[in-house]
């Protein structure tokens, strides 16, 4: 009976320890994996109006250490997006 109970407490242990060995490398692996979507979904906006003002008010808005306060509208989504991503670029 006693040795019973052991092999049951050790088999638990396993599967435990598996669990947990298995559980935390999907997590450890994933902030590389999501680097790697984004710069796959990330679009090359260079050429875009939209992008190129982004700069110049992020690169302007860096060097007078000023916010991003402005409330722009943009009619496409894409130029919101290429915008952002300009101004993200040139406040760096």
């Amino acid at each position: 009976m006693n040795t019973n109970l052991k092999h049951c407490v050790w088999a638990l242990a396993v599967v435990v320890g598996l669990g947990v060995g298995v559980g935390t490398a999907p997590a450890v692996a994933a902030p590389q994996d999501r680097e790697q979507q984004q710069q796959q979904h990330e679009q090359d906006y260079s050429k875009n109006k939209t992008y190129q003002q982004g700069m110049r008010e992020g690169r302007s808005d860096h060097a007078r250490s000023l916010d991003h306060s402005r409330n722009r509208r943009f009619k496409k989504d894409v130029d919101r997006k290429a915008y952002e991503a300009g101004y993200q670029k040139g406040r760096a």
